[in-house]
């Protein structure tokens, strides 16, 4: 399988870093404390944006309400960094990009605090780009994300591989018109017909500069 691209855009969580079990640990917080089921919250958390999650679970609060609320589990998630690590493949994926002048940047549902504190701690090397919660106005499963990733890198949204592991991101990936690769296959992986590659982790793949284009190959 070869696939051919101008530019990178990495998901963080799941996909560049394993932060699994401090988004738990902080979601179960939060479901113990507003007394919804914590499989519940869990099942539908993952690579949305926290204040679509919370506006969510608490349809009826008042933005004040909601507002606090994010800022208690984004304290909760900034500060528990126990147990981050780059996922396999990650930093040798991105030092060659570095090496061989291809352009990339990371589009994350996080916050800048959250996210540079677990880029940090997983040891990444710093891209040129973020997208973050505050960079757009509407989060994944939307595509402003990943079209912004796009923007940033110079690039169109078709020339963009995204590397995902999330449905809300695999959604926001395609519908921006990029490639999407899906890391780590699962069951809820949604449009399964549309993405273009599935791999394991990202040791699995192989890249070729040629020109201003990239080919990316799997066994």
């Amino acid at each position: 399988m070869v696939l051919k691209c101008r530019g990178f855009l990495f998901d963080l969580d799941g996909t560049l870093i394993d932060s699994l079990p401090v988004v738990e640990r902080a979601w179960i917080q939060f479901a113990d404390k507003m007394g919804i089921d914590r499989d519940e919250v869990l099942n539908y958390v993952h690579g949305t944006p926290a204040i679509l999650s919370l506006r969510h679970f608490m349809p009826d609060a008042s933005e004040e309400e909601i507002a606090d609320t994010f800022k208690w589990i984004e304290k909760i998630e900034t500060e528990d960094t126990e147990g981050i690590t780059a996922l396999p493949g990650a930093i040798a994926l991105i030092d060659k990009l570095n090496a061989l002048d291809i352009p990339w940047a990371i589009v994350t549902s996080g916050t800048i605090p959250l996210a540079s504190a677990r880029h940090k701690v997983a040891e990444l090397p710093e891209p040129a780009h973020w997208v973050t919660a505050e960079s757009v106005t509407n989060g994944k499963p939307n595509p402003e994300p990943y079209l912004l990733g796009a923007k940033k890198l110079g690039l169109l949204p078709e020339e963009c591989v995204v590397f995902e592991d999330a449905a809300a991101g695999i959604n926001a990936g395609l519908d921006a018109g990029c490639q999407v690769v899906v890391v780590h296959d699962s069951p809820d992986i949604p449009r399964r017909n549309e993405i273009h590659l599935t791999i394991n982790n990202l040791e699995d793949i192989e890249i070729v500069k040629s020109g201003s284009y990239v080919s990316i190959y799997t066994d």
